[in-house]
């Protein structure tokens, strides 16, 4: 056996993570990239981002006048059968059934 089950779940997460900061990094790159054909007044909205914790990192961010922001805690809310994240910012954010990410 070339991996044990804990090394394989830490080896995915581990990539899950990395793939993660890649296209939230890309998608950042490419909305600086295209804000010149989009006006001041037009904003990214919380369901517009994408389904990862980076991608919420890097909105929540901008959000926050470039402060960073980022996660607290996270746990598997039972109610819900959702992973709930709390942020810095004193929020808490899920995903839907749809992918869009919702405050608690």
């Amino acid at each position: 056996m070339l991996f044990s089950n804990e090394q394989f779940s830490g080896l995915l997460c581990f990539l899950y993570n990395i793939l993660g900061m890649i296209f939230s990094n890309f998608i950042e790159t490419f909305n600086i990239m295209s804000s010149a054909f989009v006006k001041e007044s037009e904003e990214q909205w919380l369901h517009e981002v994408m389904p990862t914790l980076n991608a919420l990192i890097h909105y929540l961010t901008r959000q926050n006048n470039g402060v960073r922001v980022y996660e607290r805690n996270n746990f598997i809310d039972t109610k819900l059968g959702k992973t709930v994240y709390g942020m810095s910012n004193g929020a808490s954010y899920s995903i839907d059934n749809n992918g869009k990410w919702y405050i608690l």
